[in-house]
């Protein structure tokens, strides 16, 4: 497992933008696939967006595709979620995840952050 550290949440306006940082440590987590969870009140974690370990391969869930877009600076052992056109329905803790096998990334990760808080107003 690797430890994740997110960062960048905070409260705004619909039709608003965010980044999303999470910091990996160490430099396994350049090896490691990544991705974003979120769960929003009252219901349950939900699938966000993924990236393979190279940063060459994503996929989102159909609820953000063209809205959220995920990359990864392995300089940095950062991954990033740029969210773009918000919606009240975005209001979210957002998780970073990450595992050793791509199609782990969007089911069971291994390794979790402890989430950052995204609100958005209408």
């Amino acid at each position: 497992q690797v430890q994740l550290r997110e960062s960048g949440g905070g409260l705004l306006q619909a039709g608003g933008s965010l980044r999303l940082s999470c910091v990996g440590s160490g430099r396994i987590f350049n090896a490691y696939a990544a991705g974003w969870f979120r769960q929003a009140p009252g219901k349950e974690r939900e699938f966000v967006a993924s990236i393979n370990w190279y940063g060459e391969i994503t996929d989102y869930s159909d609820s953000v595709k063209g809205r959220f877009t995920i990359s990864r600076d392995k300089a940095k052992n950062t991954v990033f979620l740029q969210m773009n056109s918000l919606k009240p329905e975005d209001t979210a803790v957002y998780y970073c995840v990450a595992d050793g096998l791509l199609s782990r990334v969007r089911t069971a990760p291994a390794s979790w952050g402890q989430g950052t808080q995204v609100t958005v107003s209408s």
